[in-house]
């Protein structure tokens, strides 16, 4: 990539970065879009996680790491600290590939 091509991405981020705050009192949003965008950022989140969850390059990630994620998140819905989350995520994709799960 070219050092013009990294700085008109590089002002162009930080002009909508810095639009927020500028416009926050001056654009009002419908309860509608408000709602439609709530909704459209959970569906986001979700998809990535999937995506994370269930894919590994460009194939299925086999069962450990699907499972992994679901502990982590049971952790993490449990409200356990992220350490814990983490190593238990962890733990759990290491034991079922150590059991031989692909």
């Amino acid at each position: 990539m070219t050092l013009a091509a990294v700085l008109v991405l590089a002002l162009g981020t930080y002009g909508l970065r810095l639009a927020g705050p500028l416009l926050r009192d001056r654009v009002r949003l419908s309860e509608r879009v408000t709602r439609v965008l709530a909704v459209a950022a959970t569906t986001l989140l979700t998809a990535l996680i999937a995506t994370a969850a269930l894919t590994s390059g460009s194939g299925y990630a086999g069962w450990s790491l699907p499972a992994g994620v679901l502990v982590g998140g049971l952790a993490a819905w449990r409200r356990l600290p992220f350490v814990v989350v983490v190593v238990l995520a962890a733990a759990t994709t290491a034991v079922l590939r150590l059991l031989g799960a692909p």
